[in-house]
């Protein structure tokens, strides 16, 4: 059999159809409706124009550009997947990922921002409040008049939320009492409103009895306290809230909310956002060293043309196209109703892994430039080192998907 002994034929090489625009190699925008494409578009824009600019420098000084919140707001970013009667935008799964998809272009700080007030904050009222809760709350908070956090974490309880710690005891007059700390939490030193997770029973190892509470930031009691020393995702608030002997009243609580189901439903939204998410910083990245691939000289030619520099650009965009058919495929589903908090875990840790891989390699072939807070990826590398961590670590993703695959229980 007659084997090739040159490279592959130049007319294939030179096709506009192997010409990545954006990324999309697989024309991926040609399956979006045209109402996907105009969010996206609106959010690039933002993104291009007001972030961009600015993200660097906040990146360096280690705080949340909060000048950006009121054109996020005009753009109906915050829940933006929620319906229009509490004032939100109404959009399918599919416009609300690529939305999410577009900010961490920008940053993975600007995402979280966005993706806790929506998925974190907004999609429990709606989901487990009462209706005056949801008239309170939402229509201020898609306006990004009022911040919201979400607190579930503990400094000793991360990845296993059940054995929390904080409590809500009711009292005799339907009021409660509220005594804990949550760690890690974005928005915190910002937001007027926290979701916080409770136990109501001491005697719950399973954490049957959590239930969701509604805890405004002038309580008496309660405090935040900015995360200090943060090497990742500097230009993000996070905070430890503490909580000492807060009373809230009858209706501070979610009636709606019930076991640790709950939560954990507000982190399967929050984790859809971030399989969508994670390819937009991946999508930076390869992009920054595509780019400086072609403009960087280095012994006579530029570097795009050696073979390791056009391996390491071809890895990349591989790992993008999958990711992106991914989340584009678990958006239609999510549209459909048909999707399962397994498939959002594939998602999330598959499309994070391989953003964590593509940042890191387009770090090293910019090279010393590469250090360079004027460069995203390093930037992109370091945040996603939390995005790796955080909404469920990789290693857990790997148990839920043992699980679901092989009916074993692998947490006990």
């Amino acid at each position: 059999m007659d084997m090739p002994s040159a490279s592959p034929h130049d007319s294939l090489l030179a096709s506009p159809h192997l010409t990545p625009r954006d990324g999309d190699f697989f024309n991926i925008d040609a399956a979006l409706t045209e109402e996907d494409r105009a969010v996206r578009d609106s959010i690039r824009r933002f993104v291009d124009e007001r972030v961009l600019p600015v993200i660097g420098n906040a990146y360096v000084e280690g705080g949340f550009p909060r000048q950006l919140i009121p054109a996020m707001a005009e753009l109906g970013v915050f829940g933006a997947n929620l319906p229009e009667e509490y004032g939100c935008a109404g959009l399918n799964n599919v416009s609300y990922g690529l939305i999410m998809q577009e900010l961490e272009r920008g940053d993975s700080g600007v995402r979280s921002f966005a993706s806790v007030q929506g998925a974190l904050v907004m999609y429990p009222i709606h989901t487990f409040g009462s209706e005056e809760q949801r008239r309170r709350w939402l229509p201020p908070m898609a306006r990004g008049e009022a911040i919201g956090c979400f607190g579930l974490t503990e400094p000793d309880y991360g990845s296993n939320p059940a054995g929390m710690i904080t409590r809500a005891r009711e009292q005799k007059d339907g009021s409660w009492i509220l005594n804990g700390a949550k760690m890690w939490i974005t928005n915190g030193s910002t937001a007027h409103v926290a979701v916080v997770w409770a136990k109501t029973a001491d005697n719950d190892p399973d954490g049957k009895s959590i239930r969701g509470f509604l805890v405004q930031a002038d309580s008496k009691g309660f405090a935040a306290k900015d995360q200090k020393g943060k090497l990742s995702l500097r230009a993000s608030d996070t905070s430890e809230l503490v909580f000492s002997d807060v009373h809230l009243p009858a209706d501070a609580i979610l009636p709606g909310s019930r076991g640790l189901k709950s939560p954990l439903m507000c982190l399967t939204q929050a984790r859809y956002g971030i399989a969508w998410g994670a390819i937009g910083a991946a999508m930076a990245c390869y992009e920054e060293a595509l780019s400086y691939s072609k403009t960087r000289i280095m012994f006579d030619k530029p570097i795009g043309g050696f073979q390791i520099q056009q391996v390491r650009l071809a890895e990349m965009l591989t790992e993008i196209v999958k990711g992106q058919l991914v989340a584009l495929h678990l958006g239609r589903m999510k549209d459909a109703g048909t999707c399962t908090p397994q498939q959002v875990s594939l998602a999330k840790r598959n499309n994070v892994s391989i953003a964590t891989d593509i940042a890191r390699e387009a770090r090293r072939l910019l090279g010393a430039n590469g250090i360079l807070a004027e460069y995203a990826s390093m930037r992109h590398m370091a945040n996603l080192e939390s995005v790796y961590t955080y909404e469920g670590t990789h290693d857990v993703h790997s148990l839920v998907l043992g699980q679901a695959v092989t009916g074993l229980n692998a947490f006990k």
